[in-house]
């Protein structure tokens, strides 16, 4: 499956922005879909998955209850609403997709497909 993210831009500290990423093939369905994101000079890491029905979802800590996924499987698209964000949220979001179970510690070396990323920069 080949993924392609959007969406990313300038948005001040307090403010909300969706992600989105769409996917080509015709088996997006059978994909566990994540979002990872690597700030400068970090490490690339998890932020949310989405099982293949969308019934279960997982997130990290530092973004739980103020991040959404969600995906519509009929417009092979996954979505990742952001709320209530903060400067340390600034970094590139990457989607992935793998097959497999959902789960809160997927790996980067997990996955089998990535999306390119889209930058969100949050000022202060």
């Amino acid at each position: 499956v080949q993924l392609q993210a959007s969406g990313g831009g300038l948005v001040q500290a307090g403010g909300s922005r969706r992600l989105s990423c769409a996917a080509s093939g015709r088996t997006f369905s059978n994909y566990v879909m994540s979002w990872f994101r690597q700030a400068p000079g970090k490490e690339r890491e998890f932020v949310a998955a989405i099982s293949w029905g969308g019934g279960s979802t997982f997130y990290a800590d530092s973004v739980k209850g103020r991040f959404t996924i969600s995906r519509d499987n009929a417009k092979n698209t996954v979505y990742l609403q952001m709320n209530s964000l903060k400067p340390e949220d600034t970094a590139v979001y990457y989607c992935a997709a793998y097959k497999g179970r959902a789960s809160a510690t997927p790996t980067t070396s997990g996955m089998d497909s990535w999306g390119k990323g889209t930058l969100v920069t949050v000022s202060s």
